[in-house]
């Protein structure tokens, strides 16, 4: 099969949409916003965690540091010492590429620990931000609503 040539050209008109940037590429495990703890003077080390390893996208908007994910956003209340804290419940993430970050952990020397699933093929991730909060990091295929 072939197109039929035509005598005038074919113009794509301009799309006059509004442009809507790509969400992140990462999703809270949650069911709305999350808040977490962390001191003062870690900002820059957060940020790379958080923006550079994971993707998330900082909320320039705000004066906390907010970060922003596909659904929700990751609040931290800065503080001059750590809480003690009564539940080591990790924050979920879900990550598009497994592989990639596991590669990426392994070139930054961060400490993690592979946690297998039930079900085959379910691996997540479990390691501490450089604030000290434990986060778990699912597949996001794999990881259930997504």
């Amino acid at each position: 099969m072939e197109l039929e040539e035509t005598d005038k050209p074919f113009v794509v008109p301009a799309d006059t949409r509004p442009h809507m940037p790509e969400p992140p590429p990462v999703s809270l495990v949650a069911v709305g916003d999350v808040e977490m703890p962390a001191v003062a003077g870690i900002e820059r080390k957060l940020d790379g965690f958080y923006v550079g390893l994971l993707g998330f996208e900082r909320d320039p908007d705000t004066q906390n540091i907010v970060y922003r994910a596909d659904n929700f956003r990751l609040r931290f209340q800065i503080q001059e010492c750590l809480p003690e804290r009564d539940l080591l419940r990790p924050v979920g993430i879900a990550i598009e590429d497994y592989g990639q970050m596991l590669q990426k952990l392994n070139d930054r020397e961060i400490a993690f620990t592979v946690e297998k699933g039930l079900t085959p093929g379910q691996e997540t991730l479990l390691l501490r931000d450089p604030a000290g909060n434990w986060i778990e990091l699912s597949n996001r295929s794999l990881a259930s609503g997504f």
